[in-house]
């Protein structure tokens, strides 16, 4: 039976380092997955106000619909002033809710974070497994996966470099085992 994993870009720029780097790990897996890419970026901003009240906006019933119709999840996100960017911690309120229906539990997860910075996305790669603990993905511990310096590992055409994919590589295989371990 295939297996749909949802690849979660942190980032919306048109040229980011990080949707090369995801389109990347779409091409690693096994035959049976599936990999889909959920957009975040036109979710409105989550005020509880609009599930309380009726005015639920319908990106977000969209966006709910499509994360609970995954079997896991990976995050490819860029840090921002040391956490998470905002567009990414929005997508992770909006599918946590209404109270009670948390799109996101129980889904084997994992974090990759890349930077043009020398840390690698450190804090937003630690601060990411905060919620998630809270939002009870079942996030993969090892291997970590920072990619610092990031654009060293981009070609001109957008495309990721060979060693880069081999670490790539080795990561997905990290997270089908992890997967499979937790699906029995």
């Amino acid at each position: 039976m295939t297996k749909k994993i949802g690849i979660i870009v942190g980032s919306t720029r048109k040229s980011s380092y990080n949707r090369s780097i995801a389109d990347s790990v779409a091409t690693l897996f096994p035959d049976k997955f599936d990999v889909v890419f959920p957009e975040i970026g036109h979710l409105e901003m989550f005020d509880q106000d609009y599930d309380d009240e009726g005015r639920t906006p319908e990106s977000w019933k969209q966006f709910r619909e499509e994360i609970k119709s995954l079997d896991g999840v990976i995050f490819v996100t860029p840090e921002h002033n040391r956490s998470v960017p905002s567009v990414l911690k929005n997508a992770l309120d909006v599918a946590s809710r209404p109270y009670g229906e948390n799109a996101w539990n129980d889904k084997p997860g994992a974090i990759i974070t890349a930077s043009p910075g020398a840390i690698s996305g450190f804090g937003a790669n630690h601060h990411l497994r905060q919620v998630l603990a809270f939002l009870n993905v079942q996030t993969m511990a090892q291997p970590e996966a920072y990619l610092g310096s990031v654009m060293n590992y981009i070609n001109e055409d957008g495309s990721v470099k060979e060693d880069t994919v081999k670490f790539l590589q080795m990561v997905v295989d990290a997270y089908v085992a992890w997967f499979e371990r937790l699906e029995k």
